[in-house]
Formats: C-alpha cells, structure tokens, sequence
C-alpha cells in the first residue's frame, strides 16, 4: 500500500513541479497571458503561483507536511481556475470548450489535492515512505 500511494503522490507531484518550472521559465509570457485574462498580479502573481506550486508539489512528493502541501496547492489552484478557465466569458464555441476542459480539469485537481490533504491529516504516520507527519491531525 505504501508503494500505491508514494506513486500516487509522484504522479500527482510532477503535474506542479513541471508547472512551477514553466511558470519561472516564462514568467514574461505567462503574466502578458494573465493580464489578457484578467488576472491579477501580473509577473508577481505568476511566480508566487508558480513558487506555490513547486513547494507545494515537493512537500507532497517527499512527504514534509504533505498535508499542507495539498492544502497549498488546492488554495492556489482556486483563484487560477476562476481567473485563467473562465469559459462563460468565452463567445467562441472553441475556446469555450478549451476553457471548459481546463477548468474541469482543475476542479479535479483541486478535489484531489484536498482529498491528499485529509488522507494525510487523518492517516498520520501511518502512510509510510514520508519524511515528516502531517501537521494537522484530524479524526
């Protein structure tokens, strides 16, 4: 079971590490592409977001505070979601499929990280393969 889930958080892990990655690399572009979606922050949003995203991504990935790493990843997909996928504001049936997509794909990714973050403040240390305990403790 403690091979299953150390898979389970690489996999989930390198989705955020290789985002983080894009968000430093072409930060430029990607704060020009935020600022014609409405998004706040500019340059400074797209790397803290990306920051977020790689911490987050290396707490889950090395089990440190798992738990906060999935809580961080979860606040900081929210307001991306809502600013970057918003396909209701899409006129062209393309583009509003594209949006749509990525936007349910986020929900995903938002549920999954919340549903890592309550396996790790419930479980404890009983996950295994994990460097430190969760720092919450729920049930």
């Amino acid at each position: 079971m403690d091979t299953v889930f150390l898979i389970a958080r690489v996999l989930l892990a390198l989705i955020f590490l290789l985002s983080a990655i894009g968000h430093f690399a072409n930060a430029s572009a990607m704060a020009q592409y935020a600022d014609y979606k409405g998004a706040p922050g500019g340059k400074f949003g797209v790397i803290a977001s990306g920051a977020a995203m790689g911490l987050g991504g290396l707490m889950i990935l090395f089990g440190v505070f798992g738990d906060i790493g999935a809580l961080l990843i979860a606040l900081t997909l929210i307001p991306v979601t809502f600013f970057m996928h918003a396909f209701w504001k899409e006129t062209d049936a393309q583009a509003k499929q594209t949006e749509q997509i990525s936007f349910n794909k986020n929900l995903g990714l938002i549920g999954g990280a919340l549903g890592l973050f309550l396996l790790f403040a419930s479980t404890g240390l009983d996950l295994g393969l994990t460097i430190t305990g969760p720092l919450f403790h729920l049930g």
